[in-house]
Formats: structure tokens, sequence, C-alpha cells
């Protein structure tokens, strides 16, 4: 099965994918993992991206879909992939049509509102890099594994938080609307536990 899964950030899009994607045996992709891994082993795609990344630019769409492209050929996608993180916009979404089209688009969809509180609330151990939430802490400041101190990310930041979910609304929301029409789209309810968001994109892709 070829999979496609989209939410704003915070939704739990990495953590249900994992779930997922070891469920129905086919990889998932992370854009960033991919990036990382492309340009590792030095493929001639992550060679191209890292003279943007390296000159602090953005790396072009042409670049992007050349290594999902890549990726896509390689043998563990035989039976299909877990795409997170890629498309984002309907230009790249056209684009991966050509290459591989997606069976089905789970979109977990949270209220903004919902996770602002997930990520401003979100700690990160300096010395564990454990990830916890300040409703799960005795103390704010102390790693409840290592006893390390615990600190906020700049990327959970409130005045960042709604950058990102601004960004996320007027570049990849779109895409809902273009698989909608597609008849791929599958909505589910990512305000819940993650258990039951797990049992309800299972249920939906059956």
């Amino acid at each position: 099965m070829k999979l496609i899964f989209l939410g704003p950030p915070g939704a739990g899009k990495g953590t249900q994918a994992a779930g997922v994607s070891a469920h129905l045996g086919v990889p998932h992709i992370s854009t960033g993992d991919m990036f990382r891994s492309a340009i590792k082993n030095q493929t001639p795609t992550g060679i191209e991206a890292k003279k943007y990344l390296d000159a602090g630019e953005l790396v072009p769409d042409s670049v992007t879909i050349a290594m999902v492209r890549e990726r896509l050929s390689m043998d563990d996608c035989r039976n299909g992939y877990l795409l997170d993180g890629f498309p984002r916009t309907v230009d790249q979404a056209i684009a991966l049509d050509s290459i591989s089209a997606p069976d089905a688009v789970v979109d977990i969809d949270v209220p903004d509102e919902r996770l602002l509180s997930r990520l401003t609330g979100r700690r990160i151990c300096g010395k564990c890099q454990g990830t916890f939430h300040i409703s799960k802490l005795a103390d704010e400041r102390t790693c409840p594994v290592c006893g390390g101190e615990v600190y906020q990310r700049n990327d959970d930041k409130p005045e960042t938080i709604a950058t990102r979910l601004k960004a996320y609304h007027e570049q990849t929301e779109p895409l809902i609307g273009y698989y909608k029409g597609l008849g791929k789209l599958r909505r589910v309810n990512g305000d819940n536990q993650l258990e039951d968001v797990f049992k309800a994109i299972l249920a939906t892709l059956e």
C-alpha cells in the first residue's frame, strides 16, 4: 500500500507513521530522514541538496522531487511506502502522481488550540534527549528518567509555532482539497489518545 500522512506540526504524524508502517510492512519515509540519508550516502541528489543547504538556501522542488524519485525506486518500496513530510504543496503532489501515485492519504486533524498546548508544553532533556510534556512532569526543570535539566526548544515557543501553523495552512492545507477531489482522502481525529488514533487510521484504511 502506498500512503501519505498529512497533518499540522504536533499532530503526531511521525509517531503514527512509525506504527502504521510497521503494521503494514512498508517503509516509513520522512523528508528529513530522506535528506540526511541522501547527503550521508552522497547520492547525486544528496550532493545537489547539500549545495543549497550549505548556502543557507531552500532546496528547490526539482531536487526534492528527484530525491523522492530516487528513494521510491529502492527495493524496500516495492510493496509500497508511507510518506511523511512530502508532498508539501499541490505541485509536489502532482509530481508524485507521475512517479508513484498514492493509494490513500490520511489527514490527522487536530485543532490549532490543541496543537499550541501540545507543542508549547513539550520539553527536551539536554542529557538523555528524552521528550516530555510539562503536564506529565513533577518538576518542570528536571528529567524524570536521568535527572538532567529539561529545556524548551526554540521551535516549541508560541511565536514560532504560530508561524509554523500559518505556513502549514497556507502551503500544505490545499493538499487536503486536492486529494479529496481524487477520492483518496481519509480524515482521522487526531485529538485522542495515541492508541485510539492508531486504531482509527487502520480502520479507515481497511
